[in-house]
């Protein structure tokens, strides 16, 4: 592997003397130049650390940083070339990426080089060396609540997934745990949407963690959130039995009631969650959220159901979600009870300039991958007004 992973290094030195006539990397003379670059490539091995965030307009941003993503070939890949394999499966970039992307090494097969032609077969490890750019989250802190032996208790800021997904892996609750209070291993118990903020609770240890999951596989754990939704919501405790199908590249759920018949086979899984109202003022509701099962999105979903979604759920406001920009009024009204995150005084403020320029990238020099939102003074789509307040199992009960 070192052998490879010297000769793709080189070839990377290469492209950047020489596909560029400014030294640069790509045009832009806002960046450093990445010529004779000695490339250090990060696996999920590597940890993040205090350096790698730049803190910005209340925005913590990751620096872009070199990595290499491993797979291994499915079944359904086995027999496409290497190329096409890329193409089809990972849109993200265009074909003509990948091509240079196999022919400088950037993309190998078994930890060697191979040809754009090379077909794949199953099982073998395909390895893609990149120039790795995360979305940013809000910048505020993620607090500390109760720190025991064996576990964790935080609360998660909106905006912020929980564990490395997609396209974030420092950008997390973990990672920054991790980077700022050199906390690790740790084992999420329990999930929390990445716009909710909330009670996060964390193993130290992978029994203890077990411990956990034996609560919420037995149905011995509480959970309760509240959640403030356009309406005035019905009084008494109101139950949603409805199934929920997730649909992951549209990255939403629906709620699926069936026919009165029957006769419509549902795809979606059993969810069950009870809601109460706590207070109205005519046109905001607050209403707390006990969910009984523990499907993607489901407090989300059966409040959109019942005709009552969560007031700035740019998600989930209406049935059919075409465009999400337009919505101001209620953005606005998230700044009204969102103050800018505190940026603490040993969090500096950095430029382009601290971090170098990958000519092959196709998101540099900009910090954050290109077609993805960023945070704004007039667009916090990425807060949602719900907020995991108690968790209570027979190990712990928090509030």
């Amino acid at each position: 592997m070192k052998r490879k992973r010297e000769e793709e290094k080189s070839k990377a030195n290469d492209s950047n003397s020489n596909g560029n006539g400014n030294g640069n990397g790509n045009g832009n003379g806002n960046g450093n130049s990445s010529n004779n670059m000695e490339i250090v490539w990060q696996t999920p091995a590597n940890p993040p650390v205090k350096e790698d965030y730049i803190f910005r307009d209340g925005r913590r941003n990751v620096k872009p940083y070199y990595f290499e993503f491993i797979s291994h070939v499915k079944n359904r890949w086995a027999g496409k070339t290497i190329v096409d394999l890329f193409a089809e499966e990972f849109k993200g970039r265009p074909y003509d990426y990948y091509v240079s992307a196999v022919k400088c090494g950037r993309i190998q097969v078994d930890e060697e080089m191979v040809p754009v032609s090379y077909t794949v077969k199953s099982s073998q490890k395909i390895s893609h060396f990149l120039h790795r750019h995360e979305p940013p989250v809000m910048a505020w802190d993620v607090s500390i609540l109760q720190k025991e032996p064996d576990v964790l208790t935080v609360c998660k800021p909106p905006s912020v997934p929980v564990h490395p997904c997609g396209q974030y892996r420092k950008n997390t609750v973990v990672g920054i745990l991790q980077a700022e209070h050199d906390l690790a291993p740790l084992f999420p118990v329990h999930r929390l949407d990445r716009l909710v903020s909330g009670l996060l609770i964390l193993a130290r240890n992978a029994s203890k963690a077990d411990l956990f999951r034996q609560q919420i596989e037995a149905g011995k754990v509480i959970k309760r959130y509240i959640a403030r939704v356009n309406g005035v919501f019905p009084e008494g405790e109101q139950v949603v039995d409805v199934n929920i199908n997730y649909n992951a590249s549209a990255g939403r759920s629906t709620a699926e009631s069936g026919d009165s018949l029957g006769d419509t086979p549902l795809k979606g899984k059993a969810a069950c969650t009870k809601f109460t109202r706590i207070s109205t003022n005519g046109t905001h509701s607050i209403v707390l959220c006990e969910p009984i099962t523990g499907r993607t999105h489901q407090i989300r979903v059966h409040l959109q159901y019942t005709g009552y979604p969560i007031a700035n759920d740019m998600l989930y406001l209406c049935e059919h979600v075409t465009h999400r920009e337009g919505m101001s009024a209620d953005r606005a009204a998230a700044y009204s009870h969102h103050s800018p995150p505190p940026v603490s005084s040993d969090k500096s403020e950095s430029s382009s300039e601290d971090f170098s320029i990958d000519p092959m990238c196709t998101n540099c020099p900009n910090l954050a991958p290109k077609g993805k939102r960023l945070l704004s003074s007039n667009s916090l789509e990425d807060l949602c007004y719900g907020h995991m307040r108690q968790y209570q199992t027979s190990l712990v009960m928090l509030s």
